[in-house]
């Protein structure tokens, strides 16, 4: 993105707000207008969002996911509670309705199965089997947990079963290991191919692909579709120092969606960019921004032609144009909590963010703002 392209986006966005109807700017939820003044998703912080259950206390909230019900289950880290709310931890996988209300609840150490140390991701495919794992490092000395890197995804059902694990705790033998995973970070699959794609992750550096039936290896690749480099560290590596088109190494690669067409998403969050990829691994472009955090987490928007990818960034949530990646706008509501640890969008266009430490919230979409010049 050249530097004078966003300096005219930004003051557009300035001259944009003074056109936007009272009732938007009544709370402050509009989003930005774009250079072409472009519609643009509006969207209100839900203040009411969730009801959790008074007998219970969340940790950090480290990922969203949607199921077709429009349900949010939520996974959190029941590890991170202080010493004197344990008692009440909820158990890990919680589940909501759109309005708040609470659904069910479920997940934990169990027979037959790794349960990660550290929660990080969690998906609800299309057949509406429940995707997670985790993210935690031997040597990360965090309280509570065991000195073992989570290298295995879960799959159950949504009543909590459990149905498949690919990859063995603390297993992983590097970037070109098929078996098992090395604290991934995100997962999704794609239904035309039936097919897991991994962002694989913290300590492996790669897109992972598996069969999403038999767990079975099938491709993987790395930034711009490179042959993956090892590179385990558990000290997060955070750099600054680089352009356009930035290392031709994936850093923490902590985000991954699919879209309808078998377009493929990465973020890579220390590097701060985009990638946009071929479903077989074909690198197309990328979107970089540096001097603030950004590609922390991703979104698809739910409109037909699924035109925009959400991509937490700053304070909040940059509107992207899917095919051009062009940023066209940025979600920054009175009240929101930040660009989010993970994000999902569910299919009425209500964003949900999993914020960590900030916890989790609901952006309650209000329509489209005026387009047109």
């Amino acid at each position: 993105m050249k530097r004078n392209w966003i300096s005219w986006a930004v003051l557009i966005t300035l001259v944009g707000a003074a056109a936007v109807k009272e009732k938007w700017l009544s709370t402050a939820a509009w989003s930005a207008q774009a250079a072409e003044g472009r519609s643009l998703p509006v969207f209100e912080v839900d203040r009411a969002w969730p009801k959790v259950p008074s007998k219970w206390k969340l940790g950090d909230p480290s990922s969203i996911a949607i199921d077709r019900k429009d349900n949010v289950w939520v996974l959190h880290r029941p590890r991170t509670l202080k010493p004197d709310e344990k008692a009440m931890a909820a158990p890990p996988v919680i589940v909501f309705d759109t309005a708040g209300n609470y659904v069910k609840a479920w997940g934990g150490a169990g027979n037959g199965y790794e349960w990660p140390q550290r929660e990080h991701g969690i998906h609800i495919d299309y057949k509406g089997f429940v995707w997670l794992g985790g993210n935690s490092c031997p040597t990360n000395g965090l309280p509570g947990l065991q000195p073992v890197a989570d290298d295995q995804l879960l799959k159950f059902t949504q009543d909590g079963k459990f149905v498949m694990q690919i990859g063995h705790s603390n297993q992983s033998k590097g970037n070109a290991d098929t078996q098992n995973l090395h604290r991934p970070a995100d997962e999704w699959v794609y239904p035309e191919t039936n097919e897991l794609f991994v962002a694989d992750g913290y300590g492996n550096h790669r897109v992972a692909v598996f069969d999403a039936d038999t767990g079975k290896f099938k491709r993987m690749w790395g930034a711009f579709g490179n042959k993956p480099v090892d590179d385990d560290n558990c000290q997060i590596v955070r750099t600054e120092s680089f352009s356009d088109p930035g290392p031709q190494q994936l850093s923490i690669v902590h985000s991954i969606r699919v879209a309808k067409d078998g377009t493929v998403y990465v973020a890579d969050r220390e590097y701060r960019r985009v990638q946009m990829f071929s479903k077989d691994g074909k690198f197309l472009k990328q979107l970089v921004r540096t001097g603030e955090p950004f590609a922390r987490d991703l979104a698809l928007s739910p409109d037909a032609n699924q035109q925009f990818l959400y991509v937490g960034g700053g304070n909040g949530i940059y509107i992207v144009d899917r095919k051009t990646l062009e940023i066209a706008g940025k979600i920054e509501p009175d009240g929101i909590i930040g660009p989010g640890h993970e994000i999902a969008t569910d299919s009425k266009g209500n964003i949900y963010i999993a914020q960590t430490t900030a916890g989790m919230q609901k952006l309650t979409f209000k329509g489209m703002s005026p387009g047109g010049h």
